[in-house]
């Protein structure tokens, strides 16, 4: 069969046994990868793609990077995978220290899982059984802004946007939560105590149920690509300490550097609580993500019943991933990801802002590494799909947003094809 022949195969095997995400069983269109490398996906039939997703935001380092492909050879050679309980080694070892040493301060233990959701899950588990520890299980609630994502599983859906996130099918099925208005004031806008008003006053009138907050840091991400500002981290640190609430920061999007700061909280010089890292922490390679606790969290629970936390993946602390995970910090430590994320964040900025004077569109924002297009009205998935592939790039829009996460070291030139291909796509 031919390049051609062999795609249209592997989409009708591809139809008759697999659910993709977000997609009924039969996902169209679909799009066969036979490789990747750099910042380009190599079709099955031939066609090259400059990816402006990362991977759902994970490959900041491009694909099939030869330090941690590197890396991965060397671990394979020696323990590909062990079981976490009552065992330990190496890799995972100075990788929580590693983490602690790269953190925003005062979180000193390190929870390693398999997955962002599952980080997220961890640290709502972890807000909870404080409290139980702490003879205090009325404090099981939690408040959030609207706005917000924290992934797919049970616990991590109740805390998502319930009318206008992913899951508001589920309303009635998940636990109920309080939440607050979205942070209102923009990134680059002066904060004022009305943008925290109403999280305030239900922190006030629900203090003694809520035992923690919880928010993604400067960046709502799959929830809405909202970007506010920092201040408000600030201030809502102040009103956990004063209310005696946990403060969890969900930073599966923002960690890693994605907003121009190695974590979002570190725009505000913030530290919370609780903090779940994913995503990006390999580099797109393996799955693996981290939940940190301070050491108030940590010991409250080593002394409170039964005095572990109560959770486990087969896969946690899997040593290829810690090495994928070691290889890609070292690459942060020794390239100028800064300097790249701020020629990104030129030019998206430069690249997006035609869309501005657009009837269709409602706004433009751009923070970072992350450019942001939103409409009045939700993408024809059927329709702009398609014509992106068309235009030789991967872009994968959701509701009425058509973004770009671009790996860190994506070129000038491939940049501008990806924001000549938003403006002339959402242009029509």
């Amino acid at each position: 069969m031919n390049p051609r022949e062999l795609a249209a195969d592997l989409v009708a095997r591809d139809h008759k046994s697999v659910w993709h995400p977000y997609a009924p069983p039969e996902a169209n269109p679909l799009y066969p990868v036979e490789s990747a490398s750099g910042v380009h996906l190599h079709l099955t039939d031939g066609r090259v793609l400059v990816d402006g997703m990362s991977s759902w935001w994970s490959a900041i380092h491009g694909y099939r990077h030869p330090a941690i492909e590197a890396a991965l050879h060397d671990q394979l050679s020696r323990l590909p995978h062990v079981m976490f309980g009552g065992l330990t080694h190496e890799p995972a070892v100075r990788l929580c220290e590693r983490l602690i040493a790269l953190t925003p301060a005062g979180l000193d233990r390190v929870f390693l899982c398999d997955s962002g959701s599952i980080a997220v899950e961890v640290a709502i588990k972890v807000a909870f059984q404080y409290w139980l520890s702490k003879g205090r299980p009325e404090r099981n609630r939690l408040l959030t802004v609207r706005g917000g994502y924290h992934g797919d599983t049970f616990a991590t859906m109740a805390v998502c946007d319930p009318v206008n996130g992913m899951h508001d099918f589920f309303q009635g099925v998940l636990p109920d939560h309080f939440f607050a208005e979205r942070p209102s004031c923009r990134f680059d806008e002066p904060f004022e105590e009305r943008h925290i008003a109403d999280l305030e006053a239900k922190l006030q009138q629900h203090g003694d149920q809520i035992a923690g907050v919880i928010l993604e840091p400067v960046v709502q991400g799959a929830g809405g690509m909202w970007f506010y500002a920092p201040e408000y981290l600030r201030r809502l640190r102040a009103l956990c300490d004063e209310h005696d609430v946990l403060l969890i920061f969900d930073e599966i999007a923002t960690g890693f550097g994605r907003t121009g700061e190695m974590f979002g909280a570190d725009h505000a010089g913030v530290s919370p609580d609780i903090l779940s890292l994913g995503k990006s922490l390999t580099g797109g390679t393996l799955t693996l993500a981290a939940t940190l606790m301070s050491e108030r969290v940590s010991s409250t629970i080593a002394k409170g019943e039964p005095g572990a936390l109560m959770h486990g993946p087969t896969y946690m602390a899997n040593p290829l991933a810690c090495a994928a995970a070691h290889a890609s910090l070292d690459l942060l430590e020794t390239t100028p990801w800064r300097d790249r994320v701020k020629t990104l964040e030129a030019g998206l900025r430069k690249g997006l802002e035609p869309c501005r004077e657009l009837e269709n569109v409602s706004d433009v924002r751009v923070l970072g590494a992350i450019g942001v297009v939103e409409l009045k009205e939700p993408v024809d998935m059927s329709l702009v799909q398609p014509a992106f592939v068309e235009h030789g790039v991967w872009v994968r829009p959701f509701g009425r947003l058509v973004y770009l996460m671009p790996p860190f070291v994506t070129e000038a030139e491939q940049l501008d094809q990806l924001t000549n291909a938003v403006c002339a796509v959402v242009r029509g």
